[in-house]
């Protein structure tokens, strides 16, 4: 059965999606931006600063279950521009320093409100 999650930590699902949720022991992410839990972008941020934002954010949602980041089996990088992809990784491998998940990094073009990037991520929850 599925069970959505909320949490205040993170910033609100403004459309018709959850923040995340969970059946049969994975915890699926929604889209995180560089949104702070009250909902400001940080659009003139840098793509490092835009990437750290994302994945507080995810880190405040798997929190919400009792998970952390070494619970992240797969992540799903969104980017603006393949050209922020070093500095995207430069703050991104210290979120994920010891036995990193499966991650695939792609460019779309044009990412929601203008932001440089969006993370999505798929977690175990057992």
């Amino acid at each position: 059965m599925k069970r959505t999650i909320s949490t205040d930590d993170a910033p609100a699902a403004v459309g018709a999606y959850s923040q995340a949720t969970v059946a049969n022991g994975l915890l699926f992410t929604a889209g995180q931006l560089p949104l702070t839990p009250d909902g400001d972008l940080l659009e003139d941020a840098s793509v490092a600063e835009q990437t750290r934002q994302c994945l507080e954010n995810v880190e405040a949602i798997l929190a919400a279950e009792g998970l952390d980041l070494s619970a992240v089996l797969d992540v799903t990088v969104f980017l603006d521009d393949v050209e922020d992809f070093e500095e995207m990784n430069e703050t991104y491998a210290g979120f994920f320093d010891e036995q990193p998940p499966a991650r695939s990094a792609v460019e779309v073009g044009n990412v929601p409100k203008g932001a440089a990037l969006e993370i999505e991520v798929v977690a175990t929850t057992g």
